[in-house]
């Protein structure tokens, strides 16, 4: 499946460095550039990323070496000495430390298995963000990336990052459970409030050590784990696996043929079919986009260059009035911005005090143990409930900016498009401004799919707790165990001060990035058409001064290359209907906003 994956991938970034190809030939080398850069080159570096998650003691790194084939990462490592591993395909082992500040640094690859048991520093003391593995497995090789995460059971906010910042990100999520103790209270919990509302749609449930049970245990045991999932997830995929045994050379007894399978028509099918339809539709927008420039070279072959000349200037003129339209557009964008910005300092100031305030009477009222085993996660789960509703709130509110945006840039392109065909002496149609154009241009993946609310509720929550985990932790989980109630009382206090002074400019700071790229793309959106059509006809006036062709000849060429996007056109158009035209023939529909997963081995 994987395979075919790839062969589909490799006919659409073909026929988008086509298109690229005449962008470039026709004078139109923004859109070419861009062609080249947005769609093909992301097409081409794309990966699908696999988070595994599961509690400690469940046979999770013995579960990964089975992927890989061989015994590569350390088993038996435990959770204060646990580190993240990212492992991906390289024709020879190699192994880099990857710091928090992003620095990078070799190791030698026989240290990967006792490097995660002698701690999560490196010789200098630095703090190690994960571990980077290349390894020739034949899985890694199609383009796939393990994350081989700590476990859940001591994930508290020092693992943050994982439950909010890998896992949105992963195209798929590996649940694993112990046969011996399948589905505890602790992995309920953490599914239902840490998991499903972010990865429902893409969690495969594998159940380690198989082999332990007797035919009839099996039986009983999955219809048990079967009957619990299903009061969370609808139809939930659920594999029993023995790792041991596939590592020991006895795939057909493993269970891991069948996962693998499943897996990999999951990928292709759930998730990369997604992925090729964002970029045919881009290149198809682009297709019509570039229509409009060989249009404007083929009024061009008529004008005469002092014609030619006098009309590029009249576009030029348009486009520096058009400009002001752009500012105005902008000008809102800074507006509303500001609005967001300065209700969520206040929301954050409010919470804080309210939190701060509570926080006597309730340690008060707890005995010294009940302090040791629950301040920490109270704490957290304040902290979270509180994230979790303001940055929904907050992504709410981007997303309206950003679709009120579209629709007066959509305006905006059809009075541009009727100036500029006046300009030329003829009719121009206006540029489609989609949504999901908006989407690709600011690296929002699938928005018309998933929503972009969705993903920008789950960006800003994982930037918050991944940033307030190590405050929560230190003042938190290590001090409050060995100091006096009144102790918490300071410390606990402190650290949600703390966390506020923290959390406060990284919220700031992510809704200033999204405006940023807001305003950067009404920046293009709004000079496409002009600069487009610009580009082209200073093409052609290029062209007069080198050599003169006959007015037949030009136009000869201005039909060839016609006839060229026409049949790039059409073989986008019958790649993208091809994606969702199932083996038996029958069309299926694309996926509009997903609220629950389907039946496997349906569309996404």
């Amino acid at each position: 499946m994987l395979e075919s994956f790839h062969g589909k991938k490799s006919d659409v970034t073909s026929a988008l460095r086509g298109l690229s190809g005449l962008a470039e030939k026709v004078g139109a080398k923004s859109l070419a550039a861009r062609i080249e850069v947005d769609l093909v080159q992301k097409l081409e570096a794309d990966r699908f990323h696999l988070v595994v998650v599961g509690e400690f003691n469940h046979g999770k790194t013995t579960f990964v070496n089975a992927l890989l084939g061989a015994s590569i990462l350390p088993v038996g490592v435990t959770p204060t000495t646990a580190v993240i591993h990212h492992l991906e395909h390289a024709d020879s082992p190699r192994a880099e430390l990857v710091y928090a500040n992003g620095d990078r640094a070799p190791l030698p690859f026989e240290e990967v298995k006792t490097f995660a048991v002698g701690g999560s520093h490196g010789d200098d003391g630095r703090e190690v963000k994960h571990l980077e593995v290349g390894y020739p497995a034949e899985l890694l090789r199609e383009r796939i990336v393990l994350v081989d995460t700590p476990g859940v059971n001591d994930l508290s906010l020092q693992r943050a990052d994982i439950t909010y910042s890998y896992i949105p990100r992963s195209d798929a999520v590996l649940f694993l459970l112990d046969a011996g103790q399948p589905l505890k209270e602790s992995e309920r919990v953490f599914l239902q409030e840490k998991l499903l509302a972010q990865s429902r749609d893409k969690i495969l449930f594998v159940v380690t050590k198989r082999d332990i049970w007797s035919d009839d245990e099996r039986d009983e045991a999955l219809r048990y784990i079967q009957r619990e999932l299903g009061k969370l997830v609808r139809t939930p995929m659920v594999f029993p696996v023995s790792a041991q045994q596939a590592l020991e050379g006895h795939p057909d007894q493993s269970g891991m043929p069948e996962l693998l399978a499943h897996l990999t028509r999951f990928l292709a099918e759930e998730r990369g079919r997604i992925l090729l339809d964002n970029a045919l539709g881009e290149g198809l927008e682009a297709g019509k986009l570039l229509r409009r420039g060989v249009d404007a070279r083929r009024r061009a072959v008529a004008m005469s260059t002092e014609e030619l000349t006098r009309r590029i200037d009249l576009i030029e003129k348009d486009l520096a009035g058009q400009s002001r339209t752009i500012d105005e557009r902008r000008a809102g964008i800074r507006e509303e911005v500001a609005a967001v910005r300065a209700w969520v300092r206040r929301d954050l100031d409010r919470f804080c005090d309210d939190a701060v305030r509570q926080l006597p009477a309730m340690i008060d009222a707890a005995t010294t143990e009940e302090l040791k085993l629950h301040l920490g996660p109270f704490l957290e789960k304040t902290v979270t409930e509180w994230a979790q509703a303001e940055t929904t709130e907050i992504a709410g509110a981007l997303e309206a900016l950003a679709e009120k945006t579209i629709a007066l840039v959509r305006d905006d392109a059809h009075d541009v498009a009727k100036r500029v065909g006046e300009a030329l002496g003829g009719d121009v149609r206006a540029p489609n401004v989609e949504v999901d154009t908006f989407g690709y241009d600011v690296g929002v993946f699938a928005l018309f799919t998933i929503g972009l609310g969705v993903m920008l509720s789950n960006a800003l929550l994982g930037g918050l707790l991944t940033l307030a985990a190590p405050v929560l932790a230190v003042y938190v989980k290590e001090k409050v165990e060995v100091e006096t109630r009144k102790k918490a009382k300071e410390l606990a206090p402190a650290a949600l001060r703390e966390t506020a002074a923290r959390v406060g400019p990284k919220l700031d700071e992510m809704i200033q990035e999204f405006a940023k790229r807001l305003d950067a793309w009404v920046v293009t959106a709004g000079e496409e058409l002009h600069r487009e059509v610009i580009e082209v006809l200073e093409a052609a006036r290029a062209e007069r001064g080198e050599t003169q062709p006959a007015a037949e000849t030009a136009l000869a060429t201005c039909e060839a290359e016609l006839e060229v996007l026409s049949s790039l056109q059409a073989q986008l158009e019958g790649l993208r209907s091809a994606l969702w035209t199932p083996s038996n023939g029958e069309s299926t529909h694309k996926p509009t906003r997903p609220t629950e997963p389907n039946a496997p081995g349906g569309t996404a």
